[in-house]
């Protein structure tokens, strides 16, 4: 017994104390790093731009997280120093492996300095749309129209187009009416103007475009583009849409279906 008991006393004990405090200063440490992330995010929220407080927040998150893990293995008897060693050297090996990642990390690094688009904007990019709910370190979360959450790799976005529909302040609504080629087209353009002027969500200035822009094939096609806020784009292009067909019927004037004349030839014999 007094052998067992010098053993667990000379043996165990001083690695479980050790092995204890790593628990300690890993558990405290990762409970501090998480007050301090939130804290960071709070007050960089204050004086940046959310994309950019996020993005800075969670590069934070993984450094103290590394630096709490390198602190617990140093309790433990770890030798940090060949430890760094070896995760460089792991470190290396796996960037070879991952460097799609770390392309998709370099290209947050970019969309973050450069800023073509903000939480909250409304976004086209790699063949996706919607709001942009966050730029994370490797992809950026959109929150789709139809409430959809789709994860988009930076690298993707960064190499492809990026159109960002709520960097300004105005929109152009592209419209077309087709009107039937017997219609009075000074009659047509007369109730395009008005259904613009009715409409307080119609900018005067600039003041919205009324042409006549193709001779198709069944209709003359009229383009209508006034200019709105922001804000107001898809509701003045769905109201206005309802509007001119309404005028439209009152007024007489149709709108055709596509349509095609067909010659027959009687041959002879």
């Amino acid at each position: 017994m007094e052998q067992i008991e010098t053993f667990i006393n000379e043996n165990l004990m001083p690695y479980a104390w050790s092995f204890a405090m790593a628990v300690v200063i890993f558990v405290i440490g990762i409970w501090v790093a998480k007050r301090i992330v939130n804290w960071s995010k709070g007050l960089l929220g204050k004086r940046l731009d959310p994309t950019v407080a996020n993005f800075l927040g969670n590069i934070i998150h993984i450094l103290l997280f590394m630096f709490v893990v390198i602190a617990a293995l140093d309790q433990l008897g770890v030798e940090t120093t060949s430890l760094v060693a070896i995760v460089g050297a792991a470190g290396l090996a796996v960037g070879l492996a991952l460097k799609d990642s770390l392309g998709n990390f370099a290209a947050g690094v970019m969309l973050i300095m450069f800023r073509p688009f903000r939480t909250g904007h409304y976004v086209e990019v790699a063949g996706t749309s919607g709001t942009v709910k966050e730029v994370r370190i490797f992809a950026t979360i959109l929150h789709t129209p139809d409430n959809k959450v789709v994860t988009v790799p930076n690298g993707a976005i960064l190499a492809t187009d990026i159109t960002n529909y709520s960097e300004m302040p105005t929109r152009r609504v592209d419209m077309v009416f087709g009107v039937s080629y017997s219609a009075d087209l000074s009659k047509v353009k007369q109730i395009l103007q008005e259904v613009l002027a009715e409409d307080e969500r119609c900018l005067k200035d600039p003041a919205p475009t009324i042409v006549v822009g193709e001779l198709a094939d069944s209709s003359v096609n009229f383009l209508c583009r006034p200019w709105v806020k922001n804000a107001d784009y898809w509701a003045v292009l769905w109201d206005t849409t309802e509007k001119v067909k309404r005028r439209f019927d009152e007024a007489g004037i149709g709108i055709p279906f596509p349509q095609m004349d067909v010659h027959l030839n009687k041959l002879d014999g």
